[in-house]
């Protein structure tokens, strides 16, 4: 992020990044079984689920919602994905964090008080599309820490 951007949004980028960089990097080590086992709670994800749906999200709100750029989704494929190495997430994860920093050095000044239209949300402004990003990454990464500590405690 570059340092003439408004100090707000690179707050709001440093508590993004910072919960994905950490969700991701909480999956090194891990091998195809672990990445993809599921919690035996109703509705429980996968650690590859729960990364590959904040990636999703993280994509279709700032590049989609909040910078009007095209993005193809398809939010319920995210909770069945799949993997056999956290490698093509951290690729995916340091790919869209590039392009975010590109499409946020080109928001107008006025972005974040800026009306936009949630496709599940309804109207925010740009800086409530932030909010959500960094809500949801805080607490998918939670949910990552839990799944992650339930792996660890599983009886093999």
């Amino acid at each position: 992020m570059e340092s003439h951007q408004p100090a707000e949004l690179q707050s709001f980028c440093r508590f993004i990044f910072g919960s994905v960089d950490s969700l991701i990097a909480s999956l090194e080590g891990l091998n195809e079984l672990e990445l993809n086992w599921r919690p035996s709670a109703p509705n429980a994800n996968s650690l590859y689920a729960i990364a590959m749906h904040v990636l999703g999200n993280t994509e279709e709100n700032i590049l989609g919602t909040l910078c009007g750029l095209s993005v193809k989704r398809d939010r319920d494929s995210e909770f069945v994905a799949t993997g056999a190495s956290p490698t093509p997430l951290r690729q995916k994860w340091e790919d869209l964090k590039k392009r975010i920093g590109v499409a946020l050095m080109n928001l107008s000044e006025n972005a974040l008080n800026r009306a936009c239209s949630h496709p599940r949300r309804g109207v925010l402004t740009g800086r409530d599309i932030l909010i959500v990003v960094a809500r949801h990454a805080a607490e998918h990464w939670g949910e990552a820490q839990l799944t992650l500590s339930l792996l660890r405690a599983r009886p093999r």
